[in-house]
């Protein structure tokens, strides 16, 4: 009989240190008990990629994104090659692989590299010989042989890559948590578990802050439709797959409440209101690569407007110069920051059949007097920017609104 190629990833905080080590190890043994042929993915031990970061901003300001590669990559080598040895202590035989070892292919872009390819000679081989694969998640090899990582939860893009590269049959995802849930556990005591999950849905809440799945992960799943279970590293019980739409899982307008307090807005005043001023000024800030997220514009009052915008706060220092060097050129006013603001969204397919869903979500704000200072809609969510000091009680209150909270 065949055998199935099953794709597993191990999060930071299941390999933190050489206990949970060895409790992965336990668990990786008994999957394979199950006559499948596994490939493990492994994060960075807990808090490394954190202390690497950190070590090389203390040596310099601007650490060169190739050299920051380099260093970043190695925290999931580490323990790639620690969790191979506790398998390998157990009877069981494993082998140990970089990303670039396994073929992984991507293109230049230090820091945030995209997958191109895959090829997996070696993989199949040690299938061949009955091993267990350990791959270092979150790194490539780019066209020009140098070291790339996949960005922030780059493991996940890397589990889920595989899986479709190895045409596995499900990608697991363990983590520190039972599965995916309406909102932060740690936020709303009542946030209930969610069984089944659409790649869309979960792709929205991964984008709006929902930090179990990196967003590009999802991506690649629901491209190429490999099922994902996350589920914990800890207990066994099932978690939360997200798989493709179905009747069923659309009949709720609401699946979750996302929470992002990591966002800053910036505001140009005073822009000149003429045809490709707009563009001029997001090309400008794109040039840095930085990501422009909710864009609103006045309007116009004596051929001048304001526009502000929203950017992730870890990059508010070059979208800000960015924006005061675009200002000056096209001769508009002042630019201004803000890093007190946070995102507070609601997420559901269902949300395209059921009416009144954002006014609900307006009308429980205002009962709050939490004033909304932008907006920003898709088919399948609602977003507010709010005061970073009101997202607590916005969270909980969205979340009991829509009678998202446990039953028991």
């Amino acid at each position: 009989m065949k055998k199935h190629i099953v794709v597993q990833k191990f999060g930071g905080s299941s390999v933190a240190n050489l206990d949970r080590i060895k409790v992965v190890a336990d668990r990786i043994i008994e999957s394979k008990k199950s006559d499948n042929n596994l490939v493990v993915v492994v994060s960075a031990l807990g808090d490394t990629t954190d202390e690497l970061e950190e070590m090389a901003f203390k040596l310099c300001p601007t650490p060169p994104d190739r050299e920051m590669d380099l260093l970043m990559s190695t925290g999931e080598q580490i323990s790639s090659a620690l969790l191979a040895m506790a398998i390998k202590a157990r009877g069981h035989d494993a082998i140990a692989f970089t990303g670039p070892q396994v073929g992984i292919s991507t293109d230049s872009a230090h820091t945030k590299a995209r997958v191109i390819s895959i090829e997996s000679p070696r993989i199949r081989k040690a299938h061949s010989r009955n091993k267990i694969v350990i791959v270092a998640g979150y790194q490539g090899l780019s066209p020009d042989g140098e070291i790339t990582t996949l960005g922030r939860g780059g493991s996940d893009l890397t589990a889920v890559a595989l899986a479709v590269a190895l045409k596995a049959k499900v990608c697991e995802i363990f983590t520190d948590v039972t599965g995916i849930f309406t909102t932060d556990p740690r936020v709303v005591k009542s946030a209930r578990k969610i069984k089944t999950i659409t790649f869309e849905e979960m792709l929205e809440m991964a984008s709006l802050g929902a930090q179990v799945m990196q967003a590009r992960s999802i991506e690649v799943a629901k491209r190429f439709n490999m099922p994902i279970h996350v589920r914990s590293s800890f207990v066994k019980e099932e978690g939360t797959m997200i798989v493709k739409a179905n009747p069923k899982i659309e009949d709720v307008a609401v699946r979750g409440v996302t929470t992002n307090a990591s966002e800053a807005k910036i505001t140009i005043t005073a822009v000149p209101d003429k045809a490709g001023i707009a563009a001029r000024i997001f090309t400008e800030i794109s040039q840095k690569d930085v990501n422009v997220d909710i864009i609103v514009q006045n309007v116009s009052q004596s051929g001048l407007t304001d526009i502000s915008f929203t950017v992730p706060r870890k990059e508010l220092t070059k979208a800000l110069a960015a924006s005061q060097a675009i200002a000056k050129k096209i001769n508009a006013g002042q630019v201004s920051s803000d890093k007190t603001v946070a995102r507070v969204s609601i997420v559901g397919s269902g949300m395209r059949s059921h009416r009144g869903i954002a006014a609900k979500m307006f009308e429980t704000l205002a009962k709050l007097k939490i004033n909304i200072d932008m907006i920003s809609t898709s088919e399948i969510s609602v977003s507010c920017i709010i005061e970073e000091k009101h997202a607590k009680k916005a969270t909980e209150a969205l979340h009991t609104v829509f009678g998202l909270g446990n039953t028991k």
